[in-house]
């Protein structure tokens, strides 16, 4: 039995194509492209959805301006880069926002909602300069809405499993756990 299921899993390793990491824009058009464009990296969905945990723990105002200052400060970063600004280290600011966001909901830090809006404007001015900058032949605005509405929705998954978890009797050490899962899978992605 084992060897069978050995066998089956070399087959499939060896017939498999590679995979796009993005839809082509010519063919899926500039806002399904940009919409799925942050699905396809985990770089983005981790600190996205820390965003969100982030807020849900932080509560009250930070469950809307927390994530609403992340997807302002991204479309500026996304603007610069369309201007051709240049902002250097965008890829390491990337992984390190992965890394410190998920340090950030597993310690549960408290900040005053505006230095929490703050803390994740820095980071969002550069996953916008990454989009920008990965553009290729989309049309610019279709292109930012789509990946508008997915980091949106990213935003929302993370404040919905936050507040989700604040209905557990553990919500605390859950959304800390997961926190330091995100810092470790940052990590990964910096040395991987």
């Amino acid at each position: 039995m084992k060897k069978s299921i050995l066998i089956a899993a070399a087959l499939l390793f060896t017939s498999s194509a590679p995979a796009l990491a993005h839809l082509d824009p010519a063919e899926h058009g500039s806002l399904l492209a940009g919409l799925s464009h942050p699905f396809f990296g985990a770089d983005h969905v981790l600190a996205m959805v820390a965003v969100g945990l982030w807020a849900a723990q932080i509560g009250g105002r930070a469950l809307w301006s927390v994530p609403a200052a992340f997807v302002t400060t991204m479309m500026l970063g996304f603007a610069l880069a369309l201007l051709g600004a240049p902002l250097p280290f965008v890829e390491p600011a990337i992984l390190a926002s992965v890394v410190a966001l998920g340090l950030i909901v597993a310690m549960a830090v408290r900040l005053d909602v505006s230095m929490a809006a703050a803390v994740v404007a820095v980071f969002a001015i550069f996953h916008g300069h990454a989009h920008g900058g990965e553009l290729g032949n989309a049309g610019a605005w279709s292109f930012a809405a789509g990946f508008l509405i997915a980091t949106v929705l990213l935003h929302i998954a993370g404040l919905g499993l936050g507040m989700g978890l604040s209905r557990l009797a553990n919500r605390g050490i859950v959304a800390r756990i997961l926190g330091g899962v995100t810092a470790l899978a940052g990590a990964s992605l910096l040395f991987g």
